[in-house]
């Protein structure tokens, strides 16, 4: 099932904290490098980008653009702000009473980002309303600089955007949303803190050849309704490679829904795409410190892979940050849902009072439709620090995009606490590896099962734990109550042998078959 081997991949934005925004950062300047984003000349305007638009608008725009040769957008920028430091980018803040729609009494309100420091492409950003596009219009006294030197009269653009609503407090306005560097983008629910990001699109990640980083050029905001609590934003994506159109109708709360209408036309032959990618930061937790001297019990966005199969399958696999590039596949058919989930919810797991993990968003992907045969990719990346996103997990079709076709994907994004489908099945509550006191040859596992069936199933129920490996040996198996959580706790001893690398798996079972979701893991040093 999975196969070794991958690359690097870096996230996306936040307007937050240092940290997030570093790391948005640098993932938008190897896409820029990657994707060969390095003209000083401005790109030739979008035909058809102002005027009467409708949803087949940036559909229309998209296939121009893949029928001709790629044009990079505008990365110049004058002397005064060309190599701007990350303290002078955050000095230049956008005034919130510029904010569009502000004081109209509507459920949304848009601000923009400044270019510069590491988001020098110019973004294009139109209003669309009745019917009609327009561009927003880019004036210097948008924004205050905490640097007088840093306000320059040219029409500099934009670099990317944020929305806000009353997301957490009525009749207070917060940002809950960014798009921000390539075609990254990322959401928050009621309550949460921003951790891992979307994107539009992937190419070639996990390629040693190199990845190609997409980047969406072009934003049309449609202008809410009154007493709408729900948004639609279209996007242009652009790369060397593809154009797309995404439409996106988003709806803010407990859990902040992303409805996602995508359609690609790719300009050359697509090996390995990614529909709805996920990125985000794995640094440590019980299941793979080893590695790690950090006085904290965790740091990461997210703790697993989750996946619902086309068959039912209900997979659950903690993540790593391994000393060696890995490249995960899992072959599916149909699959019902994948995502980047993060279930550690109490402060205690994490024990930091700055970063807030244990209010990190999950991130679920439920496809719309058949999306046919080909692979959950899972690629996990060595970091030795928590700046750099590590992680990336992706849906790449079986056939490859074929130059000049156009291909539809339609899915629903749930940024939220968990995954939003119930399940009868038992969960995974926690993964924990550590040393064999009496055999430094072996690795103890103990994995913790929580959830709705023990509390249907008969006291006397007998449980069971059904594991397997690729290789080595498993060995001491034992299953016990674990009261503190409601659930069982199961532990064995793993022993390699030779072997570098090994495919774990197991499930609960009673005497009538599984009761649990199956965990799955990948052993290496």
């Amino acid at each position: 099932m999975p196969s070794n081997n991958g690359m690097r991949e870096i996230g996306v934005s936040s307007s937050i904290q240092r940290r997030d925004l570093m790391k948005v950062g640098a993932g938008a300047t190897l896409a820029s490098l990657a994707s060969g984003v390095v003209s000083k000349a401005r790109a030739e305007g979008l035909n058809g980008a102002t005027g009467a638009f409708d949803d087949g608008t940036v559909r229309q725009i998209a296939k121009q653009l893949a029928s001709a040769p790629y044009k990079a957008p505008d990365q110049s920028l004058p002397k005064a702000i060309d190599n701007l430091n990350f303290d002078q980018f955050r000095s230049i803040a956008y005034r919130e009473e510029k904010a569009l729609w502000h004081g109209e009494n509507l459920a949304f309100d848009a601000e923009f980002f400044p270019r510069g420091f590491l988001y020098r492409p110019r973004i294009e950003i139109y209003e669309v309303k009745d019917g009609q596009a327009a561009a927003v219009p880019y004036t210097p006294d948008l924004f205050s600089y905490g640097d007088p030197s840093l306000q320059v009269t040219d029409d500099l653009g934009f670099a990317g955007l944020r929305l806000r609503t009353a997301i957490n407090t009525p009749n207070v306005m917060e940002e809950f949303c960014v798009f921000l560097g390539a075609s990254y983008f990322r959401a928050v629910g009621k309550g949460q803190n921003y951790g891992l990001s979307a994107r539009g699109f992937a190419d070639g990640t996990g390629d040693p050849k190199g990845e190609e980083f997409a980047l969406f050029r072009a934003f049309w905001l449609e202008k809410p309704q009154p007493n709408v609590q729900s948004i639609v934003i279209h996007a242009l994506l652009d790369s060397p490679s593809v154009a797309g159109a995404f439409r996106f109708t988003i709806r803010p709360g407990d859990t902040t829904v992303f409805d996602v209408q995508s359609t690609l036309f790719p300009r050359t032959k697509i090996s390995q795409s990614g529909i709805a990618p996920l990125t985000g930061m794995f640094y440590f937790d019980a299941n793979d410190h080893n590695h790690v001297d950090d006085w904290r019990p965790a740091a990461h966005d997210s703790e697993a892979l989750q996946m619902w199969t086309g068959s039912g399958q209900q997979l659950f696999r903690p993540l790593r940050n391994p000393l060696d590039l890995q490249f995960s596949a899992f072959n599916d058919v149909s699959p019902r849902g994948f995502g980047l989930m993060q279930r550690r919810r109490n402060f205690r797991d994490f024990e930091d009072l700055a970063l807030n993990y244990e209010k990190r968003p999950s991130l679920w992907i439920e496809p719309i439709g058949d999306w046919g045969e080909g692979w959950v990719d899972l690629v996990e990346i060595p970091t030795p620090n928590e700046v750099n996103d590590n992680i990336v997990s992706f849906w790449r079709p079986k056939t490859p995009l074929a130059a000049g076709k156009e291909y539809s994907f339609t899915y629903r994004m749930y940024w939220g606490w968990d995954n939003p489908f119930p399940t009868s099945l038992a969960r995974i509550g926690a993964t924990r590896v550590g040393s064999v006191v009496d055999d430094k040859n072996a690795r103890f596992f103990a994995i913790d099962f929580m959830g709705s069936p023990f509390d249907h199933l008969p006291k006397d129920t007998h449980f069971h734990l059904v594991p397997q490996a690729s290789v080595g040996t498993i060995r001491n198996v034992v299953v016990e109550p674990n009261p503190n959580i409601n659930g069982w706790r199961t532990t064995f001893e793993f022993v390699p042998g030779d072997e570098k690398l090994a495919e774990l798996r197991c499930v609960l079972a009673s005497d009538n078959g599984p009761v649990s979701e199956e965990w799955l893991y990948r052993w290496t040093p």
